[in-house]
């Protein structure tokens, strides 16, 4: 994993900044209370069993989902009016699953998406996007003959192209092989490298402790948790909780919840 970032911001403001995050559906409370901060140039990683309130946290954080109560600020902006407006252009999101048009090329996707912004905007050439996520070959494929693998990183090329500030991916490696997989983890951590900011939803424990600075666990709608993974497993080998053999991010994760990775 690399280096924290956490010397690089201290004292610096937070990127994104939650407080008492509020999300009801009929009778359930999907997010009840939730405060966080995300740093400059940190990846941030939010884990939790299914039903925690993690997608629905960061459909807010995207601007998708309007919150009951409390506050988000992205980039020093709220999700109203024209501050939000001009949000959409210094973010990226890859969403769990992302609905591309079938009959297009990659290339044209691509092309598609980065004319969303305006001329004089920042952002990627489209060959550039293309060989950083490994799609130069398939450049002239059409969406519908891409396999699984394909079509996520050309989801993440679709965000990546407007050269946003801070990337949203959500589940972004769910299904994939392990080659693909890496895959991704290197163009996360690149990004990281050139200064970008990630905010992260996995059911991956290796792939948080690998890409993310620092870790929310979430159960309930409410956090349980939050450091280093190497400081939650830290934190679980005090409590002597695993024995024998080396506690990991895994372990943290079923002592906090009580629930195995995939349970509903």
């Amino acid at each position: 994993m690399l280096q924290s970032k956490s010397a690089k911001v201290e004292g610096m403001e937070p990127v994104i900044r939650v407080r008492n995050l509020v999300k009801r559906y009929k009778d359930v409370v999907a997010v009840n209370g939730l405060d966080l901060d995300v740093m400059p140039g940190e990846c941030f990683g939010l884990l939790g069993p299914n039903g925690a309130g993690k997608t629905t946290t960061v459909e807010i954080l995207e601007g998708l989902t309007v919150p009951d109560e409390g506050t988000v600020e992205i980039l020093g902006r709220a999700w109203k009016g024209k501050g939000g407006r001009l949000l959409r252009a210094r973010l990226g999101v890859a969403l769990q699953e992302t609905r591309l048009p079938d009959k297009l090329t990659v290339r044209e996707t691509i092309r598609l998406f980065r004319s969303f912004y305006s001329k004089g905007a920042r952002g990627r050439e489209v060959g550039e996007v293309l060989e950083l996520m490994g799609l130069t070959v398939k450049a002239d494929a059409r969406v519908e003959k891409l396999s699984g693998g394909q079509r996520q990183r050309l989801a993440l090329a679709t965000a990546l192209v407007g050269s946003p500030e801070i990337l949203f991916l959500d589940e972004p490696t769910t299904g994939l092989d392990p080659q693909a997989r890496l895959r991704i983890w290197e163009v996360v951590d690149r990004f990281k490298e050139d200064g970008g900011t990630v905010c992260l939803t996995t059911h991956y424990m290796d792939e948080a402790a690998h890409l993310c600075d620092r870790v929310l666990i979430m159960d309930q709608g409410k956090r349980i948790a939050l450091d280093s993974p190497r400081g939650l497993v830290a934190s679980l080998d005090r409590q002597e909780v695993v024995e024998v053999r080396e506690a990991t991010l895994e372990d943290v994760f079923v002592h906090m919840t009580g629930k195995g990775l995939r349970d509903g």
